[in-house]
């Protein structure tokens, strides 16, 4: 992996620079943290994980002029990385295994391959239901029957409620069953599926091309795109699946698109610019989507070997580009709070492009993003990290959206049915065609009083991450 190999070298360097400054200070900097560090190889593993969590820390950490002081450096990594991070940082991440966490990032884990949310049942019981959010395609969820809407209430033949759920959603990541209800609608309510349903896991590859249609309504012919995470830019599959999937919105000449972008918790810019480059219209090379700031540190590194160029994101040159074709110059963005990083990075970088209308919910909120980083020098150290190293900015210089984007439309698609992608009916699509065609249907939804409690999107390694691919640096 391109991204991998070259930070790999990178991260060579600079642990080299970082030891060779450490021992030229340590007459001089009593209080540096690595000044107890021996010239030889210190015994404990745990120590030698630490002091490079350290190293890399002070070099690439976006906040590191007012990081944490560290705590013993016998302290396990986890607690050693996390008592480094700033108040404000709620995204800086490390992981016991670096390849896994590669995998994740690229969508590759092992699982069932279906998201749900949480629900409390009532106000007056401590049941909690899980209701499906989506299946993945060709995983066992969908060999086993499952759909979106399905409502779980227990796992392994046992209730969920508030006191179990966290344990039970542990047992989905092996073989399990599932007690579940589904609608029906000439009862016009959820009635119980009568035997458990059997789910098996395996080592499952997600596709983030969930759907794609055209809908013909009138003179509007609207392309309609599920993007649910962005995979790494080197994997050209999805990258060419997608400029297929333009290409077609072209051949059958939309002239309105709606990106779907709900459950699309983040990823790899580099997929985030293929994607905005198929959107914007009238964009070339020399335009820029989005400026990358970093600290004091890396920041003239990279000015001075490479220039000013290096911070910047510029759009690329897609034949199969559509920009052209949206006769509103709109592009309407189906978001909820799951809505985030990359996902809000494609929001940010097309405003100054185009007009950008939001249905649905405020986005997650947060403009800042990562690089992985693992150590190729201690063979003994299987741990990845993501720290936060960078703050991203549109052409215009904005980025004030840690709180999120506010949404044009507001609608809470949990106080209603979760219909089928791409259902006419479902809420939040039924929202952005009545905007498009000016035309409301004037129907009366059935709606649910619901608290949610969590969701299983956010337990993926990839949500909340904008992952950065870092130009190598010269010695």
């Amino acid at each position: 992996m391109i991204l991998a190999r070259n930070f790999r070298i990178f991260t060579l360097l600079v642990l080299s620079l970082s030891i060779f400054i450490t021992s030229c200070k340590d007459s001089e900097d009593p209080s540096d943290p690595n000044d107890n560090i021996d010239d030889d190889k210190v015994e404990n593993p745990i120590v030698n994980i630490n002091n490079w969590i350290q190293a890399n820390m002070d070099y690439w950490y976006y906040w590191h002029a007012s990081m944490n002081n560290p705590i013993s450096d016998e302290s396990a990594p986890e607690a050693y990385f996390n008592h480094l991070l700033v108040n404000q940082d709620r995204f800086s991440v490390i992981y016991p295994n670096f390849q896994e966490l590669l995998s994740a990032l690229e969508g590759t884990s092992k699982e069932a391959g279906y998201e749900f949310i949480l629900f409390r049942e009532s106000e007056t019981t401590s049941n909690v239901l899980a209701v499906v959010l989506y299946v993945k395609k060709g995983s066992p969820a969908e060999a086993a029957g499952i759909q979106r809407d399905d409502v779980i209430v227990g796992i392994n033949d046992t209730q969920i409620t508030l006191n179990n759920y966290q344990e039970l959603l542990g047992d989905t990541e092996e073989a399990h069953t599932l007690n579940m209800y589904r609608y029906d609608d000439e009862e016009e309510t959820y009635l119980p599926i009568e035997d458990p349903v059997e789910v098996s896991t395996t080592i499952f590859s997600e596709n983030p091309l969930f759907m794609d249609s055209v809908y013909t309504i009138g003179d509007k012919k609207i392309g309609y795109l599920v993007y649910n995470f962005f995979a790494p830019g080197d994997n050209t599959s999805f990258n060419q699946e997608l400029d297929e999937v333009f290409s077609d919105f072209q051949t059958k000449g939309i002239n309105e698109f709606v990106l779907d972008l709900r459950y699309n918790g983040g990823g790899y810019v580099n997929s985030a610019i293929n994607l905005a480059s198929l959107i914007a219209p009238n964009i070339t090379e020399t335009d820029v989507f989005t400026r990358t700031e970093y600290n004091s540190n890396v920041q003239p590194d990279y000015i001075e070997q490479y220039g000013e160029a290096s911070l910047t994101n510029h759009f690329t040159s897609k034949s199969q580009n559509i920009g052209s074709l949206i006769a509103s110059n709109t592009l309407y963005v189906i978001a909820t709070g799951n809505t985030a990083s990359s996902s809000e990075l494609i929001i940010n970088g097309l405003k100054p492009f185009m007009n950008v209308v939001i249905v649905g919910e405020t986005t997650y909120g947060k403009n800042v993003g990562s690089i992985p980083i693992e150590d190729e020098e201690d063979e003994d150290n299987d741990y990845g990290m993501l720290p936060i190293v960078s703050k991203s900015f549109n052409s215009q210089n904005q980025s004030e959206y840690s709180e999120g984007f506010t949404p044009n439309i507001p609608i809470n698609e949990f106080a209603y049915r979760l219909l089928p992608f791409g259902d006419t009916n479902e809420v939040l699509l039924k929202a952005v065609i009545e905007q498009i065609t000016g035309v409301s249907s004037g129907d009366r939804l059935k709606t649910f009083d619901r608290k949610v409690l969590a969701n299983s999107l956010e337990r993926k390694a990839r949500f909340g991450k904008m992952v950065e691919s870092p130009i190598k640096l010269q010695e």
